[in-house]
């Protein structure tokens, strides 16, 4: 019965809700600081959000280390994780056209492939 376990044959439910990273990154979003959101700003409305924060310090940082590895965040002041992060404009304008871009395509895709089908005809 403990090997079964320990194979994985009872695989945990998954969470749900939003990752940590997804929880930052609307909390930086929404904070309309010039500077950004410091850390300690940060955690607090991650509480606020009901995360707790004291059980997982551990993730906080590593999820803020990955956004300012990705681009997603830029931090402006302070160093590692701690100091002040606010949102990357480049990826945040990045991130809205590709969407729109990528609706585009199918549209051009369907329309050639009509005149494909009468040209052997």
């Amino acid at each position: 019965d403990q090997r079964a376990k320990l194979a994985g044959s009872e695989a945990r439910p998954k969470k749900v809700g939003l990752s940590v990273g997804e929880l930052i990154v609307k909390a930086v979003a929404a904070s309309k600081e010039r500077n950004g959101l410091s850390v300690a700003a940060l955690k607090k409305a991650l509480a606020a959000g009901g995360y707790d924060v004291d059980k997982n310090k551990a993730r906080v940082k590593t999820a803020i280390k990955s956004l300012v590895a990705k681009g997603t965040l830029v931090q402006t002041k302070g160093t590692r994780t701690s100091g002040s992060f606010k949102m990357n404009k480049a990826t945040e304008s990045k991130a809205k056209k590709p969407a729109a871009a990528k609706a585009k395509k199918p549209a051009a895709a369907a329309k050639k492939s009509p005149k494909k089908a009468k040209l052997p005809a």
